[in-house]
């Protein structure tokens, strides 16, 4: 009898293929059985990791947070005289919208959140640092706190908006627009 060998997933492994879930079907996609089977394993196996479900959805927040906070504070460091360059390279990193997997995980948490306390709650850490690590440069510019905490809340509801929008359908260049957009957040 030939038996192939068991594959065994350590917890990572688990919270990466609960990602691809989350951005196909949402955190309501989100289910044991269902990864298990993406997976090519066992319900069983999982929990050796998880307590429950709740658990790998506690798994895949904490994961999502520090990737996000650990990735704007890389965007935004600057050194003194680098800011306007850190502000470009945001926004055009954060504008590309070439990673359609990330837009909808980001999405699936932030509808998450407005039914789960605790999601909002890390949703709103997240955009509160990314919101500062921006203000940061733009004082750094020498604006005022106030008009920079705005701008820093214009630049990402631009990238926001515009990485879920689906330009393809206007009849704009998307690139020209993003360059006049950017010098008006910036200038």
């Amino acid at each position: 009898m030939d038996k192939s060998p068991r594959t065994s997933l350590d917890r990572d492994a688990w919270i990466q293929g609960a990602f691809a879930v989350v951005a196909e079907d949402g955190m309501d996609g989100l289910r044991v059985e269902v990864l298990a089977k993406k997976l090519g394993v066992t319900k069983g196996s999982f929990y050796w990791h998880f307590k429950d479900r709740r658990d790998l959805v506690d798994g895949v927040l904490a994961t999502w947070k520090e990737g996000r906070i650990r990735d704007i504070r890389k965007q935004t460091r600057a050194e003194p005289g680098g800011e306007l360059a850190a502000l470009h390279h945001t926004i055009e990193v954060y504008s590309a919208a070439k990673n359609r997997k990330g837009i909808a995980i980001e999405a699936a948490i932030r509808m998450w959140a407005r039914q789960d306390p605790a999601t909002a709650a890390i949703v709103e850490e997240v955009d509160a640092t990314r919101l500062d690590c921006t203000r940061q440069l733009f004082v750094a510019l020498g604006l005022p706190e106030a008009e920079a905490k705005a701008r820093g809340v214009l630049l990402y509801a631009y990238v926001f908006g515009f990485s879920m929008m689906q330009c393809g359908q206007f009849p704009m260049d998307a690139a020209e627009t993003k360059r006049w957009i950017m010098a008006r957040i910036t200038q």
